[in-house]
Order: C-alpha cells, then structure tokens, then sequence
C-alpha cells in the first residue's frame, strides 16, 4: 500500500511512543482492566506474572540433537500482552544472537475444556507457519508443555517447561527427545529479568533497505472501539443484520512485520473474544492473516493472504462453515488516521461470488 502523508506521521507518531515506551499511549491493558465473565477463574492469573517487559539471556546449543556441548549465550528482550481477558498472551521477542538479530512472538490461549493451554510459536525468520503448538499446564511454579514437530526430516518431540515463575528470575528451557519422550536433551535455556511491569511495544525494525509493504499495517496500531454488523444467518440468503459493538487492541511485533489485535465482541446473548493474528511474507510482500477464536482456543484458523492497492486490502482463503469447504475474503478500507473498516465474505463457488457478512467500522480511542 502506498502510505501518504497521514501515514507516515503516523507512523512516526508510533516509532516516537514505542521509543518513550508509551505502554498507554498504545491502549495497552492494565491486567485488572480486562473484562471477563468468571473472574475468578484462577487459570487467567496463569501468565500474571509474565506481563510487563523483560531482559532476557539466553544460553542455547550451537547444534542441537548432535551430541554436542558448545552452547552460546547472548541476550535479549520480551514484551508480553494479556488477550482473551487472561485466558490467551502475546509476547515479542527480540534475540541478539552471534550472527545478527532475531526476531519471533508467541501466542498461548487457554481451552477450558481441557484445562490445558496451548502454545504457538512465530518464527520471524520464516513468519508464514505457526509452528505446531506444545500444550500443558501450571503445577505452582513450574509449568511443563509437551507437543511434536519435525526436526531436520525427522519426527521429534518438543517439551517446554518453565520454572521458579513467581520468583525474582523466571526461567524456562527447552528440551528435544527422539524417542518418544524417554530421553530429552536440553538445548536451550532463558533467564528472565523485569524492566517494567505494564508492557511497552518493543522497537520497530529500521531498516536500511525497507521491506516493500512492512508497514501496511500501521495503521492498525492502538486501541479502538468497534461498531459491528452481521448477518444473522450466514450462506442462507438471508438479509437480516445484528448490530452489536466491541473494542479492539492492536500491537506490532517483529519490529513492524507483524501485529496481533485482541477483540471483544459484545454479541447479543453471546459475547466473545478473538485474537487477530498478521505477520507479512518477505518472499513476497504478501500479509497474512490467522483469527484465533476464544470459543475453541485450541486451535488457530487458517490464514488468509493479500495485501493493499490503491488503499484497500484484500485478502482471499480457503476454511470451511459449517462443514462446508468456502472461501473466506476480507477486504480493509476507509483508512484513516482515526477510522478504519473491516469487511468479511463467503464464497461456495471458488470465488465467483461473494456474500458479505460482516462488517465493522473502526474509531480510534488511543
């Protein structure tokens, strides 16, 4: 998309506030401040202690599952958020390893069903795959998380634990085990030390050669409240709208390359929450686009993909409803430094026609 002057101080507004580390400024929650209906659920107290901003050092192997010994340190910073009203977190990640600097965020969501939580990982180095997530839970301050991946070719099985949480220097590390879980070697190692208690975004990438299309979505950055429109029955020719209203907070990670919006949707009789999720293709200047639904927070919907021309975003996906096969289309427009609108559309043909479904219109409060 081609920013015009609006944009770009915009843009410079959000360099400026990240750089003062206006955590406020960015509608950034205050945990106590998140609304949600059971309170007293102790499950959103599980990641309490991890919001705010940390320093972090890192001890990894150089190669890992080769029986090695070298490892290498270095540091590094985390920013972590509350979504899904404590029941999910972002956190960005900046890592300052030997050869140049890394960037990665996190998403966890916690699925009452199981009482288990979910953790995914976005690797700023290959930002369209989520990777496979590990799932478990809290026992006092250790909480362990196990899942499966692939690792050069081979099925592995990944384990997460985090110790001493509510302690001075929470810690976690990682572990790889080839068989089946019997062995595990440890190849990565994290100390966290706070530097502030409310989150502040960490900084924008800038580059000296900027990635065509990496700040597409700054606009997007802040908070906002949001009026809804949806269609009552989806893909049933129906033509009777809901209204209903909601509030969204938006935040970079990977410098820029990335954003992930936290919504509450006031839906009558039934409201609920999300987490947008967007990070931009380096291979070829295309944005993707996953929703993570709080209803079913194990698992992350498949993304859409596009980008902007002429001031509008389109971006096009294949999902199901319903059991059926569709294609999903959003399409971002209006945008303006305080406004934005958001649409939504089904396909049953391949894209040949749309039905839209959803609408909301954006007006920034911060």
């Amino acid at each position: 998309m081609s920013l015009s002057s609006p944009s770009l101080d915009r843009r410079r507004l959000i360099e400026t506030m990240i750089l003062a580390g206006a955590a406020a400024a960015f509608g950034v929650p205050v945990w106590s401040q998140s609304p949600s209906p059971a309170d007293g659920d102790a499950h959103r107290d599980d990641w309490r202690w991890l919001v705010g901003n940390w320093d972090v050092w890192h001890r990894r192997l150089k190669e890992r599952l080769a029986g090695s010994d070298d490892w290498a340190e270095f540091g590094g910073k985390s920013a972590c958020w509350p979504t899904l009203g404590g029941l999910g977190t972002i956190d960005d990640n900046i890592l300052d390893l030997p050869d140049g600097e890394y960037r990665g965020f996190g998403i966890r969501a916690f699925d009452p069903a199981t009482r288990t939580w979910s953790i995914w990982w976005v690797d700023g180095r290959n930002p369209t795959r989520i990777d496979p997530p590990v799932v478990g839970r809290f026992d006092g301050d250790e909480g362990v998380f196990n899942g499966r991946d692939r690792f050069k070719g081979c099925d592995i099985d990944v384990r997460f634990r985090w110790h001493d949480v509510h302690g001075a220097r929470p810690n976690w590390d990682q572990g790889l085990s080839t068989d089946g879980g019997k062995s595990w070697e440890i190849n990565w190692r994290n100390y966290f030390t706070r530097t502030a208690a409310t989150p502040a975004p960490l900084p924008l990438l800038h580059d000296t050669k900027p990635m065509p299309n990496s700040r597409d979505f700054d606009f997007l950055v802040g908070a906002w409240k949001v009026r809804h429109r949806r269609l009552k029955k989806r893909l049933a020719g129906n033509t009777e709208w809901i209204d209903f209203d909601g509030t969204f907070v938006n935040w970079p990670v990977l410098g820029g390359r990335g954003n992930a919006g936290d919504n509450v949707m006031n839906f009558p009789g039934a409201p609920f929450r999300g987490v947008g999720i967007r990070t931009l293709d380096p291979a070829t200047g295309e944005w993707l686009s996953w929703w993570l639904d709080g209803r079913s927070p194990a698992a992350i919907a498949p993304p859409v993909r596009g980008g902007f021309k002429d001031g509008v975003g389109t971006f096009i996906g294949d999902d199901s409803f319903e059991g059926r096969p569709i294609k999903t289309r959003v399409l971002w427009s209006r945008i303006t430094a305080t406004s934005a609108r958001w649409e939504q559309a089904f396909s049953v043909d391949g894209g040949q026609s749309w039905e839209t479904n959803w609408i909301s219109d954006f007006e920034r409060t911060a």
